[in-house]
């Protein structure tokens, strides 16, 4: 028996091996992109925002610190606030910056003593409580800890 091979048979799998190393070579990076997680950057759950001998007992102050973040693959350096009250030397409360109804940014009220948003009208307690508008739940607040004087905020965001 002789094999032969007709050129037509030998274009034929010289174009389905091309096909073939094509669809490997775009496959292969689809697979890693799909597949392979991200070399995620050890980041530190909590980050200094402001020093405790700077803030008053009982008055909220809004502090900014900066945050960074990791979004896929991106590492995202960020500036954010939040409402920070002093109750002694050793407790602090952070409040997020926004809303509970529909994520607008609040002011400390100092004439009335309460968080006051002016969008709608909600209007917060210094610990964070609704006392009237259209807010269905207190204000969120982030984690928070003091090492050697420093506040530091958590990445975490407690809902009430």
């Amino acid at each position: 028996m002789e094999s032969t091979t007709t050129r037509r048979s030998f274009y034929s799998a010289a174009i389905a091996g091309l096909g073939g190393l094509i669809t490997a070579a775009l496959a292969v990076p689809a697979a890693a992109y799909l597949l392979v997680r991200p070399k995620s950057q050890k980041q530190s759950d909590f980050v200094p925002a402001a020093d405790l001998t700077q803030l008053t007992v009982g008055k909220p102050e809004e502090v900014v610190f900066r945050r960074t973040r990791v979004d896929g693959w991106r590492v995202l350096n960020e500036k954010s606030t939040a409402w920070v009250l002093r109750k002694d030397d050793q407790n602090v409360v952070a409040f997020a910056p926004q809303c509970t109804h529909l994520g607008c940014a609040y002011h400390w009220d100092e004439k009335e003593n309460n968080f006051l948003c002016p969008c709608h009208t909600s209007t917060f307690s210094i610990d964070g409580k609704v006392l009237s508008g259209p807010a269905p739940r207190p204000l969120d607040r982030y984690v928070t800890r003091i090492d050697q004087g420093k506040i530091l905020i958590g990445s975490e965001i407690q809902k009430a």
